[in-house]
């Protein structure tokens, strides 16, 4: 048996990490935290790429939705849903209508997850994902 007297993780050592900040950089994830607040969500919120792109994004020809609106709507839905839930959950599963296209809107399903803010830092933060990403 080879143990590594260097380092307490019983793992070895961190041969790669990608932290949220370089996440964030890269585009992979955007923040919403300021918008979150105003809904009354306490701690940073983060979206990744796809769920921006799919539910916040307004798809061209369709009319009568912003950017902001549709921002709002996934926060305050994330915000209901936090508030109907258990403590101590670190995967919560949230459900709103988004119109993609000038028809009727469609129910979507997203996950809210907890977890350290960052690898350096561990206050919590929520990260929202569609259901496979995880």
């Amino acid at each position: 048996m080879n143990e590594n007297t260097n380092n307490d993780s019983p793992f070895g050592e961190v041969i790669y990490s990608y932290t949220r900040a370089q996440a964030v950089a890269d585009g992979v994830q955007v923040e919403v935290t300021k918008t979150a607040q105003e809904a009354g969500i306490r701690f940073p919120v983060f979206l990744t790429r796809t769920v921006y792109d799919a539910y916040v994004t307004v798809p061209p020809d369709v009319s009568g939705q912003d950017e902001a609106g549709r921002l709002w709507d996934v926060l305050w839905m994330l915000r209901f849903a936090i508030q109907r839930t258990s403590r101590g959950m670190e995967r919560l599963p949230f459900a709103l209508y988004v119109r993609n296209d000038n028809r009727a809107a469609k129910l979507i399903k997203l996950i809210a997850v907890a977890g350290p803010l960052d690898i350096d830092d561990p206050q919590p933060a929520i990260t929202v994902m569609m259901p496979d990403e995880d």
